[in-house]
Parts: structure tokens; sequence; C-alpha cells
């Protein structure tokens, strides 16, 4: 794989009370991630930005919700989730940016 397409696979890290949870409990970090990315190109993405190892990679893929403006009916576009499990003694720190 091409370093280029593992930089544009991470979205964004999503950072809620859930995700923070997940976290303390099982080591796993919250990313939302492209639609067609696979889990090795996760793992290996992870593992490139953020210089850590990755365990296992769980992905979940989201619907997007229905909604309306005024009488108009539109929808929201559909996103996949990807849960990262670290291995033991590794953790990523996002309020101090990537790790070098």
């Amino acid at each position: 794989m091409r370093a280029d397409r593992l930089y544009q696979v991470l979205l964004a890290p999503l950072v809620s009370e859930k995700s923070t949870m997940v976290a303390d409990k099982h080591r796993q970090f919250v990313f939302k991630v492209l639609g067609d990315a696979s889990k090795p190109e996760i793992k290996r993405a992870v593992e490139l930005a953020f210089k850590v190892e990755v365990e296992s990679v769980q992905v979940s893929n989201m619907r997007g919700k229905v909604k309306r403006s005024g009488r108009t009916p539109g929808m929201r576009s559909n996103w996949k989730k990807a849960y990262v499990r670290l291995k033991e003694g590794h953790d990523i720190d996002f309020s101090g940016g990537m790790a070098q």
C-alpha cells in the first residue's frame, strides 16, 4: 500500500463519552475512516500516523440518519467507524498531536 493512501484512510478521531470509556477500559481508540478502507489499511494507517503497535481492528458501518428540512426529506451520508485496540504499553495522546 502506498503511504499517501494510508494518510487519507483516517478522517478524524471520534472523541465522545462512549469512546473515552472504551479507551480507558479496553485500550481502544475510535476513528472515522474512509468508507472503502479495509482492516489492514486502518491498522497500517494508525501505526504510521501515531507510531504505535495495533493489536486488532473492528469496524462498524454507520447508516446516515434521515432528516427533514421543512417539507423536504433528506439523508445524511453513511460512514465507517473503526475501533482500534493497541498493544500493551502503547497509547495515543490526541491533545499533544501526532507522535514523532
